[in-house]
């Protein structure tokens, strides 16, 4: 009897812009004081009502004065004020210097400052200049850093402690985002147990459940756990439908290979449409998308991710990750790979695109965990991040290498 050869496996970008071109995001915001805002995702562009500075101000605690009235170094200048930060000073008079500090407004008539470390206060009140300044050094420009009217923020960034800064420093108070995802979770198997239950012969505990729950909530989404699923069609299209009902996203680890107790397949061919992939990367493979039908609202999207818990965790990185981007809107989904030099050697690789678990060493050189298998989920916390070497790569000890951070991922 025929069968049907098996179509090609699909690149990483193939899969990703077939997972992609679908998705459109989602339409609902919500209003946010800055403070709570951390790792949200911009609505709307953050447009300054002020320039920042909003006036010229010193950069240094120093003297400022007129350049041009100080030609020679020991020239000696009375000075005429004192200006601190956060209080204007008056005009400076000819032929005198002002006391200033740092981030204070620049008198009018000033044109540079001199720092004090280049001036020496005399007994009668005068300084000495022992240096000759240049118009508008240490001088901080009105709108250097933001000009009034300017996006600050565009809409897709997402926000990092130092864009929540930026916010509050042209005074946003609050940040409009897009909503966090609303992601269902569920495993199947029924060899799997959980942590704090005996181990009965032949069972393993479920890892997936703990990594991409602590997953979901560093990429910002709101997850509710659907638990482990028993290994039956009935029960996967129940949770399936359930899952559906408040959710945008359904994600499951394990169950979409071809064996006969693979329910997730047909349930989700039942309950609504179902791609399985085979995909050119290692770990991960096995990849399934599809969408769930709801009445009178748009398609909940599923995502069927491999069991094994390496697999599990890189495709959640490699496809997860971008697809929950795109439903925030986020201008940016993937970390950019680095070029670092390889501490390793590599002579069999794969013909699929490689993902190799490394960590930085002390000299800059990558090491490499000496057990690559996609079941060894030591690799991951002992890792900094993967190589991401392309199909057939040999790598040799000092040739340089693609570096992906998790750090830069998972942020």
């Amino acid at each position: 009897m025929s069968t049907a050869p098996r179509p090609p496996m699909l690149s990483l970008e193939e899969a990703l812009a077939k997972l992609l071109a679908p998705l459109s995001p989602l339409a609902e915001t919500e209003s946010l004081p800055t403070f709570e805002a951390l790792g949200r995702v911009l609505a709307e562009d953050l447009l300054s009502p002020l320039d920042v500075p909003p006036l010229a101000n010193s950069a240094m605690d120093g003297y400022a004065l007129r350049a041009a009235e100080v030609a020679d170094e020991g020239v000696v200048l009375p000075v005429s004020q004192r200006i601190a930060a956060g209080r204007p000073g008056e005009p400076l008079q000819p032929g005198t210097a002002a006391r200033i500090f740092t981030g204070a407004p620049l008198p009018p008539g000033a044109d540079a400052v001199v720092m004090q470390e280049q001036a020496q206060l005399l007994d009668d009140g005068r300084v000495r200049i022992d240096t000759v300044p240049t118009p508008r050094q240490w001088v901080r420009e009105q709108g250097e850093d933001v000009r009034r009217g300017s996006v600050v923020l565009a809409r897709g960034s997402r926000l990092t402690p130092q864009a929540l800064g930026l916010a509050a420093t042209v005074g946003a108070a609050r940040l409009t985002v897009v909503r966090r995802p609303r992601v269902a979770l569920f495993s199947t198997g029924d060899e799997l147990a959980m942590p704090g239950e005996p181990l009965r012969p032949g069972a393993i505990y479920n890892s997936n459940r703990y990594t991409l729950r602590g997953l979901l909530a560093q990429a910002g989404c709101e997850c509710t756990d659907f638990g482990i699923v028993p290994d039956s069609l009935e029960a996967t299209r129940q949770v399936l439908r359930h899952a559906a009902a408040a959710h945008d996203l359904v994600l499951s680890s394990g169950g979409v290979s071809v064996g006969e107790e693979d329910h997730v397949k047909p349930a989700m061919r039942a309950e609504g449409a179902l791609d399985l992939w085979q995909v050119a990367i290692k770990p991960g493979k096995p990849l399934a998308f599809g969408h769930i039908d709801r009445a009178g609202a748009r398609p909940c999207w599923f995502l069927g991710l491999p069991g094994n818990p390496v697999a599990s965790f890189v495709t959640f990185l490699l496809a997860v990750r971008p697809l929950l981007g795109a439903l925030q809107g986020a201008s940016t989904t993937a970390p950019e790979p680095v070029l670092l030099t390889a501490g390793f050697d590599w002579p069999k690789p794969d013909r699929r695109r490689e993902f190799l678990r490394v960590r930085r060493q002390p000299d800059g050189r990558l090491a490499l965990y000496p057990n690559q298998s996609s079941g060894v989920l030591s690799s991951t916390v002992w890792a900094d991040g993967v190589v991401d070497n392309p199909p057939g790569q040999v790598i040799h000890a000092g040739d340089a290498v693609r570096f992906l951070s998790f750090a830069e991922w998972q942020s």
